[in-house]
């Protein structure tokens, strides 16, 4: 079989439930604060993957305003029972601190392409949620329980209660089933039964460098759960030099020919400071059965390279992109939070047009769409069309991870209403080094005065960490450099302002615009390019 280079589903693509149907593969991932909600990707040899469809797409299932950041849809579970397909996910309200408001939903469609109807509540008393159907015919609700008295383990296990579909309760007893390793924070549960053995598998380690995938067992779906003779199935928290890094959150595949693969969450680390710009993405392994328990082949530390039944279509990971809006929002983009998209953006006249909103750090309603990075180097240009008044009316391209971490190229004015660009960014997103950082106090970042009139060509490029910006004025055929080579690794989940391994999304690169008048001032760009890079430091890419 060929060998094919992890991760399968490169970028932001974490916390993979992965599901056969026939001849048919399935992955859901999740979405956070992107909106639509849930991305599942399709697959006939589980080496090319296709993004089908974002089902939670309509204000009655998901609105995610005022969702804060690595907050919103949490490790959604894709099952199918015969008839039907479900889907389980969390919508996280809150997250740090002692309390999580983390509610947990039910969604079910006749086909992968739905119709998806509107989500059943189940509970909040944690995430990670996931449906088991049990060869009886009843259905189990897994998810991990939070305890906000448990110092500083918040932790408690892993509940199981059955689910009624019909009245779409929860009924019956419910009971902590396992508490995990000594590696603690177990989350993430998947039940499956095989050879009259109920298998549960398992997150544990938080989904940093310690991350783990954890395997039990028990004759009972109750317990007591035996924990796997090897305790970890998967884990490279042993091995910070391997190339997939912060793998765990795993579940696995049976192929028709009685193979079985694992799919994983991983990390491609840069940097001597071990940044993952491209976030948490799909890696898959290779396992076997022996003895009635689950081992990852040459486990349990993820391999780069793994045999699968067809080779990837490399020309088609390397293609470049150009993105026209004649038949609306391509299906790589996404916006963030707000169902309401006629309030953020339109393509009814063949362009991409963005009505001013609330500033690109906003949790509630910002005209911002973009694409996933999923390579370490690439270029990205659009062409803008923008006449701003004053200072607080700007839009423009951004190379965008949170409210805490982004770069933003803009077209602004200034408030004498003279057209300008500049280059806003987070304030950790300021070079260091030989590069000055803005002095305290500073009220201006260096702007540059362009003509009122006439459309402007932005373009960013990103070689490993460094990142440049470049602009041309209508007319002119080359691009000048503007502003100083950014730290682009700064755009990473380690640098998403939050605690440590706290912030669990990926890089984006797109455009936005904002308009603190409250006028919904609009910015149309004719087109956006996204154009892969082979570059000398993508040690584990090319």
């Amino acid at each position: 079989m060929p060998l094919v280079r992890n991760p399968i589903l490169p970028g932001f693509n974490p916390d993979p439930s992965v599901l056969r149907v026939g001849e048919d593969y399935y992955i859901a991932t999740s979405t956070f604060e992107w909106y639509p909600g849930v991305q599942i990707h399709h697959s006939k040899d589980l080496a090319n993957w296709e993004l089908i469809i974002r089902p939670l797409n309509r204000k009655s299932q998901l609105d995610m305003r005022g969702d804060p950041d690595s907050c919103g849809i949490w490790a959604p579970c894709l099952t199918h029972d015969g008839e039907k397909f479900w889907l389980v996910y969390t919508d996280v309200k809150r997250k740090d601190g002692s309390f999580k408001d983390t509610h947990n939903y039910i969604v079910s469609a006749p086909t992968i392409e739905g119709p998806w109807s509107d989500p059943v509540y189940i509970n909040s008393s944690g995430f990670d949620p996931s449906l088991f159907h049990d060869e009886d015919g009843k259905k189990w609700f897994v998810n991990m329980l939070w305890d906000h008295r448990r110092r500083p383990q918040l932790f408690e296990g892993i509940a199981l209660q059955q689910w009624d579909p019909v009245s779409g309760k929860l009924i019956g007893p419910r009971k902590n089933i396992y508490e995990g390793t000594d590696l603690a924070l177990v989350e993430g549960p998947h039940l499956y039964k095989r050879n009259g053995w109920y298998y549960l598998l398992t997150a544990e380690g938080g989904t940093g460098y310690e991350h783990a995938v954890t395997f039990a067992r028990s004759k009972d779906i109750w317990g007591p759960y035996e924990t796997h003779p090897d305790k970890h199935i998967l884990t490279s928290k042993d091995h910070p030099h391997t190339a997939l890094q912060r793998a765990g959150h795993g579940d696995f595949v049976e192929t028709p020919d009685g193979k079985t693969y694992l799919v994983h969450l991983t990390g491609r680390p840069t940097t001597q400071l071990r940044r993952c710009v491209l976030g948490r993405e799909t890696a898959i392994q290779e396992a076997y059965w022996k003895d009635d328990w689950l081992y990852v082949k040459d486990g349990p530390v993820p391999s780069l390279w793994v045999d699968l039944p067809a080779a990837r279509n490399e020309d088609a990971y390397w293609e470049e992109k150009k993105y026209t809006f004649e038949n609306g929002l391509h299906k790589d983009f996404q916006w963030l939070r707000t169902p309401e998209t006629e309030r953020i953006f339109s393509t009814d006249n063949g362009k991409l047009t963005l009505f001013g909103r609330e500033s690109i750090g906003s949790w509630f309603e910002q005209a911002l769409v973009a694409r996933r990075q999923n390579h370490f180097s690439y270029d990205a240009e659009t062409v803008i069309d923008f006449s701003p008044e004053d200072e607080r009316q700007f839009a423009g391209l951004t190379a965008y991870y949170c409210r805490y971490n982004f770069f933003y190229l803009i077209v602004s004015a200034h408030s004498d209403g003279q057209r300008e660009l500049l280059i806003m960014a987070s304030e950790a997103s300021w070079p260091v080094g030989d590069l000055r950082l803005p002095a305290v106090g500073e009220s201006e970042q260096p702007s540059l005065k362009i003509p009122n009139e006439g459309k402007v060509k932005l373009k960013v490029t990103v070689r490993g960490k460094a990142l440049q910006f470049w602009y041309a004025l209508e007319g002119e055929e080359e691009y000048k450099k503007i502003g100083p080579v950014f730290d682009g690794s700064i755009v990473s989940d380690e640098c998403g302002g939050h605690q440590k391994h706290g912030s669990f999304t990926g890089a984006f690169v797109g455009v936005a615009a904002s308009d603190l008048n409250g006028l919904g001032k609009a910015a149309t760009f004719d087109h956006f390019v996204y154009k892969p890079v082979k570059h000398e430091s993508d040690r584990y890419e090319i």
